[in-house]
């Protein structure tokens, strides 16, 4: 692999701030249909797609959550504005957890404040914790970077051919445990805090999916 490492690096950096959250003020305030659901989420985050034939969100995806009961069903066949909210919540968190997790999270914000009329609802959080986004996507480059640099000083001693894809592979490593080791975090938060000792442990297959 021949790569510039400045290219590389800014190749990746690049990436980081094309990745964007859906903007409280482009979710739609009336409610939708299932076909303008998932036409919403495609379009509004694209620029998470691996692959240009990936979906963000299928019918089969909505039925899924409704059957898991991570969605609440729909009014009339339609969706509305705290329904589509908790399937971006859902988006960002299928990647990483499993669904009895995802259940764990989600299910107490939900049951009280979907729908909420007492100040705080849905919409309040998500502004909230979306609004941390800035911040957070400036430490996240900042620490990839520092890793980014810290795996060019591996391997200094293996051969010219091999020390660059060595060297990419620390970086991968380094990022894959700071990934495993957040995960690790989040499920221990679960179990201590929120799923009251009774994680739900039949899923576990399905789980494996994370769909």
């Amino acid at each position: 692999m021949t790569i510039d490492d400045k290219d590389l690096l800014n190749s990746i950096l690049s990436s980081l701030k094309r990745i964007d959250y859906i903007k409280p003020q482009d979710i739609p305030n009336i409610d939708l249909y299932m076909d303008q659901v998932t036409t919403f989420m495609d379009e509004q985050l694209s620029s998470t797609k691996r692959y240009p034939d990936d979906k963000i969100l299928t019918k089969t995806m909505i039925n899924n959550y409704a059957k898991n009961d991570l969605l609440p069903p729909p009014q009339k066949k339609k969706y509305t504005k705290e329904h589509l909210l908790t399937m971006i919540f859902i988006y960002y968190f299928k990647g990483i957890l499993s669904i009895s997790d995802i259940q764990n999270i989600l299910n107490p914000i939900t049951e009280k404040y979907f729908s909420s009329r007492d100040g705080i609802d849905l919409n309040r959080i998500y502004k909230e914790v979306f609004g941390l986004e800035k911040e957070a996507s400036g430490t996240l480059a900042k620490d990839v970077i520092r890793k980014f640099r810290t795996s060019r000083d591996t391997f200094t001693d293996a051969p010219k051919e091999d020390r660059e894809d060595l060297q990419l592979f620390s970086f991968i490593c380094m990022l894959s445990f700071d990934a495993y080791v957040k995960r690790l975090i989040i499920e221990k938060i679960i179990d201590a805090k929120l799923s009251g000792g009774n994680s739900k442990e039949p899923k576990r297959k399905q789980d494996a999916k994370r769909k």
